[in-house]
């Protein structure tokens, strides 16, 4: 195998361990009736694209918490409409289907026993770890995710882009700065403050009320950033429409905290795993031996196969 340049590649598990269970039939279960198609499909996805790309790194990056407190006591209303129960002595519980929870640790189990790196951080999510990781990475990053948030990360000059999956992983979408800017009429590194503008239902984010995509990037456009919006919004003589301005000021305390919660963390302590592929980790026996209790079939061979191929 020739020499490969250096290429890290970031995936958000959840993200696509979500997307394989609602994508592949349940049928597909292991011989005890469990079943695995999350399992199996996160795999065919993960050798898709370690086939497609050829890292030599890789990290599948954890919510190790999904709903972080210090998010919510900023914002309460953050993901609050995914919180299904509250129980005295345990954290928020996201809505997980159960056939989905019940293969979860499998997952895990799968990930370890094929040398794929896992990396969270307490009290944060993927995206926390995914910022960290692909800030001064030191090489190309390709970020796989279906969740629009991450393109706060695309930066041309440090090579950082996000293969977005909303289509599906196999119709997947390279998003550069020159897309962001197309698509939502920003550079990239405005879109943070782009999606706390407009808000956003699924992640409760309420936005500045009647600030839509095209108002937020117009206003982006002109004073640059959401202190920007707000200094105009506040000085009597700048030119800012009398409408706008009230609905700047009206969403002054969600404006005051917004911004912290919807910018990815960058500066985690995750930066010590080894994650060059294929590591050194990978242990044959156990894979062998998941792949006869769970009945992997073809996705542990591919996937075997995928991983062997680039060393």
């Amino acid at each position: 195998m020739p020499h490969r340049a250096p290429r890290l590649l970031l995936l958000d598990t959840a993200s696509l361990y979500f997307r394989a269970f609602f994508g592949v039939p349940d049928s597909m279960r292991a011989p005890d009736g469990t079943p695995v198609n999350a399992v199996r499909g996160l795999m065919d996805f993960v050798t898709r694209l370690v086939g497609e790309y050829e890292p030599t790194h890789l990290a599948c990056c954890w919510d190790d918490d999904w709903r972080p407190q210090w998010r919510v006591d900023l914002l309460p209303t953050y993901k609050a409409h995914r919180v299904v129960e509250v129980r005295e002595a345990d954290p928020d519980v996201e809505e997980v289907p159960d056939p989905l929870e019940l293969q979860v640790p499998v997952i895990r189990e799968v990930l370890a026993a094929w040398g794929l790196p896992v990396v969270g951080a307490p009290e944060h999510e993927a995206d926390d770890v995914i910022g960290t990781l692909a800030t001064g990475a030191g090489m190309p990053v390709d970020v796989v995710t279906g969740d629009r948030d991450l393109f706060q990360l695309v930066d041309d000059a440090a090579q950082v882009r996000v293969l977005y999956t909303a289509r599906g992983v196999g119709r997947h979408e390279r998003v550069t700065e020159d897309v962001v800017r197309e698509k939502y009429g920003v550079r990239a590194d405005q879109y943070a403050d782009f999606a706390t503008l407009r808000g956003d239902a699924s992640d409760g984010l309420p936005g500045v009320k009647g600030a839509g995509d095209k108002t937020a990037a117009t206003l982006l456009g002109r004073f640059g950033d959401i202190a920007g919006i707000r200094a105009a919004a506040a000085d009597p003589a700048s030119d800012m429409a009398p409408g706008v301005r009230a609905k700047v000021a009206a969403a002054s305390d969600y404006l005051d905290v917004a911004p912290q919660v919807v910018a990815v963390v960058r500066d985690l302590p995750v930066r010590d795993v080894d994650l060059r592929i294929p590591g050194s980790t990978f242990d044959a026996d156990a894979a062998a031996a998941l792949t006869e209790r769970w009945d992997l079939g073809t996705s542990a061979e591919r996937l075997t196969a995928a991983l062997l191929a680039l060393d």
